[in-house]
């Protein structure tokens, strides 16, 4: 099975000499154009990308995790120990053959068997 998740984190501030404490970076200065940045396209790169978005009026970090040979997803009912409240998801487990594999600060987006039959 392919597994589709949104983990969460919260927004990694740098502060320069015109910020202060508390202040949120800009949209300018969090999405900065890839070939600016890092000289060359973004999509040339093997990396993990986090994307700012808003969450109950605050910047926080979201990314896509995508998951093959997945043979079962499990939310634990109650809240993992490192589980922070202040963002969405929780710990999901994923079980695989070849073992089991915890992602923090999860949401469950969806799920697809990798091969159908047709």
């Amino acid at each position: 099975m392919l597994v589709h998740l949104h983990q969460y984190k919260h927004e990694e501030v740098d502060f320069d000499d015109n910020r202060t404490t508390g202040e949120s970076q800009t949209e300018d200065s969090v999405n900065k154009d890839s070939e600016e940045y890092f000289g060359e396209n973004i999509q040339d790169f093997d990396v993990e990308t986090w994307e700012t978005v808003e969450y109950e009026g605050d910047p926080i970090q979201r990314r896509t995790v995508t998951v093959g040979g997945v043979a079962a997803v499990s939310v634990p009912q109650d809240d993992a120990e490192g589980d922070d409240t202040d963002l969405p998801g929780r710990t999901i487990q994923l079980r695989t053959g070849g073992g089991q594999e915890f992602v923090e600060q999860a949401v469950f987006v969806e799920a697809q068997d990798e091969e159908p039959e047709q």
